[in-house]
Formats: structure tokens, C-alpha cells, sequence
């Protein structure tokens, strides 16, 4: 008899697990007005989280507030930041909670925090250059980060770029992975795993994905429970995108294999009618998830920059030319 209990013993332990997030900051119960350092985005809780800024040599004419994707580090943007700048707009990235080189790498933060975050990134950024126009992109998750943080209320911007959101629900997931992953989530939510063997291409740009690799910052061996706190938060992306009303420019890869075409073609079709010009669409035939890497990368850059300028220009690439879902057809 004794052996069995034993087992029911063991299993009732793992069962109890649970996912586990980030403690916050400081100064989660008394929190102060968030702000920028040279180096780092102070939160209202007073966690420090490693900044990098990219501005032109005489007042910006936009900043632009960028939040890279999972696994990622504010590093995205250092070939499309000094660009940027070059023609006259600030760029701001941050490594957001557990990515990077922020406290707790590695550790799920809780898509709520990552929203409070974002929120108050573009308070800060306010502060910092007041009278400036201000936008934010997200790529991958950064574009999942900002759906949701706009939803909860509409985020004081002038517009918003969504680079390959991160929108891939439990509704596009097979039952049978959604299922493994609750099941290892709560059983061995510390469990590491690396990806390899798994065939996707993220880019066209094969020397940027092998300098990824050998990137310390860059996460290759993710939890379990990052994973399950990922798919939370692409769950509230795809519910939040029913309700974006804001003024946006929504970019996407013909190629995409990470987040799959079936998710974003739900996406759009989700997306409430907009009037002319506050809304722009643009699918590159060319592009894969990490457009603003690929080899193309400056054509994307291109039109983001256009786009700020002037909203209701067709883009010069004519990524915005025919029927989004139509290009977004399946592998």
C-alpha cells in the first residue's frame, strides 16, 4: 500500500504546481511616476529595465516607443533605430521584464505587468520630449504587449504600429498542444525547453538568426510556464483586436511561419471597420515574422517612417495594394 500512496502523494505535489510570475518592483504598493534615464526606464515600481535610445542631433520630429518580441531584447531595433534617427525620429526600447538584460530573466512577468509597463512607457516618453508626437511599435509580442494595454484604455498616441503581432489564440492552436502545454505548466512549470528540431524560418536574414544564437541575452531555452503565459497573452491579443479602434499601420509577412497565417487572417477579420486613413494594411511577399531584420528590413523601415509622416499616403512599397487576407494564404 505504501507504494501507491507514494505515487498519489507525488502526483497530488505536481498537480499543485503552478505557473509562476515575476514579484514586482520596489514599490508595487506605494508607485511612483515612471521615467527615463540615460540607461534604463525606471517603472512605477521601481523596477530598472536596461534601456536603449536612438535620436536624431536636433529636436525629434516623433519618438517612437518599441517593444521587441519573446525571447528578444531591445537589441531588435539597433539596425532600424540609428536609421530612424537619421531621419529624425527617437527611438526608445526597453527590455521588458525577464528579457534581456532585465531582473529576473527568464521568469514570466505576467501580461498584465507587461501592459502596466507600456502604459507607462509612453507617459514617460511624454515627459521626456513634451509636444513630440508619440507612437509606439510592437513586433511579435511587442505588437500582442500593445493590443492589450490599449484595450484596457486607449494609450495617449498618435499612432501604432503592429509588426507581426503576436496574436496566435487557443481558437488557431490544436486542442491536443494547448492541452500538453496547461498539463506541463502545472506540473513541471520550471521545465526549460530549447525549440531545436523544430523547422521554422523567423527570417530570410540568415547571418542576423546566427548572431541571435550567439547572443547571451538572447533567451534559447524558455519555460514551460512562458510559454503558457505567452499563449495567455496572445488570447487577450486576439480578443483585444475586435475592439482596436486606435489609428494604426498593421504589418505582415507572406512568409510567416511563426505566428501562422490562419491567426492574423483572424485577426483582421476581427478588427472593427475604420474610416479612410486611420487604418493602413500592408502584407510583403517577401517578408517572413522578423520583417524589420529580414533582407528587405530598410523597405519596412521605409514605409513605418512614411506612414508617421504622413498616415494617409499610400505606402511606396505597395505592400498595402490588394486584399491582406488574400496574401496571407497558408503554407
Amino acid at each position: 500500500m505504501r507504494l501507491p500512496l507514494l505515487i498519489i502523494l507525488t502526483l497530488s505535489a505536481l498537480v499543485a504546481c503552478t505557473p509562476r510570475i515575476q514579484d514586482p518592483g520596489p514599490f508595487a504598493q506605494n508607485p511612483m511616476r515612471p521615467n527615463l534615464t540615460e540607461t534604463h526606464y525606471v517603472t512605477t515600481d521601481g523596477t530598472q529595465l536596461p534601456l536603449r535610445r536612438w535620436e536624431p542631433d536636433t529636436t525629434p520630429r516623433g519618438v517612437v516607443l518599441a517593444l521587441h518580441g519573446f525571447n528578444d531584447y531591445s537589441d531588435a531595433f539597433s539596425g532600424f533605430g540609428p536609421w530612424m534617427a537619421q531621419n529624425g525620429i527617437a527611438v526608445i526600447a526597453y527590455d521588458q521584464r525577464g528579457f534581456g538584460a532585465a531582473p529576473q530573466k527568464g521568469l514570466w512577468p505576467g501580461h498584465d505587468l507587461l501592459a502596466d509597463d507600456a502604459r507607462d512607457a509612453v507617459t514617460a516618453i511624454a515627459d521626456a520630449y513634451p509636444g513630440v508626437p508619440v507612437f509606439a511599435l510592437g513586433e511579435s509580442m511587442g505588437g500582442a504587449i500593445l493590443l492589450t494595454a490599449n484595450d484596457r484604455a486607449t494609450l495617449d498616441l498618435d499612432g501604432i504600429v503592429l509588426v507581426a503581432p503576436a496574436v496566435w489564440g487557443r481558437d488557431t492552436i490544436p486542442a491536443y498542444q494547448t492541452a500538453t502545454l496547461w498539463l506541463f505548466a502545472h506540473t513541471v512549470p520550471w521545465l526549460s525547453l530549447s525549440g531545436k528540431g523544430i523547422k521554422r524560418h523567423p527570417s530570410d536574414n540568415i547571418e542576423m538568426l546566427r548572431a541571435l544564437g550567439r547572443d547571451p541575452l538572447v533567451i534559447k531555452d524558455t519555460r514551460v510556464d512562458s510559454m503558457w503565459g505567452i499563449v495567455n497573452l496572445m488570447d487577450a491579443a486576439q480578443a483585444a483586436a475586435g475592439r482596436f479602434e486606435s489609428p494604426a499601420l498593421l504589418l505582415f509577412g507572406a512568409n510567416d511561419d511563426i505566428v501562422p497565417p490562419a491567426a492574423s487572417r483572424r485577426m483582421l477579420d476581427a478588427l472593427p471597420d475604420a474610416p479612410d486613413g486611420k487604418r493602413r494594411i500592408a502584407v510583403y511577399d517577401d517578408g517572413y515574422h522578423m520583417l524589420l531584420r529580414d533582407l528587405q528590413g530598410e523597405t519596412v523601415w521605409k514605409d513605418i517612417l512614411d506612414w508617421i509622416r504622413n498616415p494617409n499616403s499610400p505606402l511606396a512599397s505597395g505592400a498595402d495594394i490588394g486584399d491582406p487576407k488574400a496574401k496571407l494564404s497558408d503554407h
